[in-house]
This record gives C-alpha cells, structure tokens and sequence, in this order.
C-alpha cells in the first residue's frame, strides 16, 4: 500500500475517533436520554416519550418553577424521575382541595398544564434551602414530593432539564 492510501486511511480513522469521542462527551456532560416509564406528567409527557434534557441548563442560572427535570428518585437514587418543579428553596407548599398555594397566598398556583382537576389537601411543606418540592402533571396519578419518605429534591441532584421530544414526535417541552 502507498503512502497516499494510508495517509488517506488514517486520516478517516482519525475523523471517525474524534466523532466517536465528540459524541460521547455530548452524551455524558451535555444532553441526556429518557424514555418516561410512566402516566404521571401526562399530557406534557406521555408514557414512553423520549425525551431529551439539557444537563448545563442550570450551570449559570436557578431552577424556576414550572421546569420539568430529571432526577434520581430521593427514595432510591438508582431510578430516575422526571417531575415539574412546584416549590422553591424557602417556600412554604400547601395543597388544598387539589390546587397549590405557595407561601400562604390567598390564590392558588395557576397550573394550566394538569391533565384534570387535582384532588386532595396536602402539606405544608417548608422547602429546605437549595432544594425543590415536585409534583407530576398528572396528580391524582403521580407518586411525587407528597407521597416521597425524603420529599425534597436537592439542586445538586437535578440530573438536566427536560427540553425535547424526539419521540414518537419532534417538539420542545414546556
């Protein structure tokens, strides 16, 4: 084999090890994949979407209420859950009736995503500093922070915010 042809072949072996390694940083320290195992963020997310997060979406800025993001279970840190963030670091969480009063209010938390009229009076909750209290869309369907034995999720643990469907169809997540 001449110089030119291996020249040539290790010029490709050399693209596809970069593409490979690219790849593999993206995977493990930009985005992540899941697929939802369950009903509980229904209509927002439907069980078996695929969904990807953005794991730097916190980097610079706080969680808000409203993201949805992904986490280790408090309970058993070898499941991943995915939940919308309710309550914030220091606030007071209550559910009355079904709706969610942050702090007291005399109005409850507008939530146009739930998929039906929540049940149920929970709480209050004190949300530890540098933590979150969550809560599923689907909430007479979801184990979330107000059946949890630990029932707050701490920053450090939010694994990315949920950002894209990539299936069954193609669209962004809010």
């Amino acid at each position: 084999m001449d110089v030119k042809k291996k020249s040539e072949i290790f010029s490709w072996v050399k693209l596809i090890i970069t593409a490979f390694i690219i790849a593999i940083a993206i995977n493990n320290f930009v985005i992540v994949k899941a697929e939802v195992p369950s009903g509980s963020m229904e209509n927002t997310v439907m069980t078996h979407d695929q969904i990807i997060g953005y794991r730097l979406a916190y980097l610079f800025s706080q969680p808000k209420r409203g993201d949805i993001v992904m986490f280790p279970f408090p309970d058993d840190e070898s499941v991943n859950y995915l939940k919308r963030i309710i309550g914030l670091p220091g606030e007071v969480v209550e559910i009355i009736d079904g709706k969610v009063y942050i702090n007291g209010s005399a109005e409850p938390l507008e939530e146009d995503y739930l998929k039906e009229k929540p049940n149920g009076s929970f709480g209050p909750y004190t949300v530890p500093e540098d933590s979150y209290f969550m809560m599923g869309d689907n909430r007479n369907s979801s184990l979330d922070s107000r059946f949890w034995e630990h029932p707050f999720v701490r920053k450090d643990k939010i694994i990315g915010k949920a950002v894209f469907r990539y299936s069954p169809s193609l669209n962004f997540i809010e």
